[in-house]
């Protein structure tokens, strides 16, 4: 499967953070821990845009992980944006937490948005992608 291009150290990371991918986002995809459920999900945001099936699968949760991810299929998927509408415990001290937010997306010439609030656990010490309810448009 042929990986998208990481972003330049200079370049503001995809997940909307007004900071270099290098230093947002890429440090977890290089093994660092995020310390919150928003941090995991952004990261997770990220490894979309950059067909990161490795680290998508690394930080499902062991009870919902499926076998693997076909991200190739998904080739034609442009992702545009995301926006963190609301995030629910999910902090350092916290075993559960929620992140509601919408990513917008551009398929076949045509605008998308997904909406989900995602469900996050702790798992041997990380947080983990548990499940979400998912909207979209």
């Amino acid at each position: 499967m042929k990986k998208h291009s990481k972003p330049a150290a200079v370049d503001n990371c995809p997940c909307g953070q007004p900071l270099p991918y290098t230093s947002c986002c890429g440090r977890f995809h290089r093994g660092e821990l995020p310390a919150t459920a928003e941090q995991l999900m952004r990261s997770r945001y990220c490894a979309y845009v950059l067909a990161d099936e490795s680290y998508l699968l690394t930080s499902w949760a062991s009870s919902t992980r499926p076998q693997t991810l076909d991200l190739a299929a998904d080739a034609a998927v442009k992702w545009l944006g995301l926006q963190v509408q609301q995030t629910t415990a999910g902090q350092a001290a916290d075993q559960t937490g929620t992140v509601r937010f919408v990513a917008r997306y551009k398929l076949a010439g045509r605008a998308y948005r997904l909406q989900e609030n995602s469900r996050f656990i702790r798992e041997d010490g990380a947080w983990r992608y548990l499940d979400g309810d998912v909207d979209e448009g």
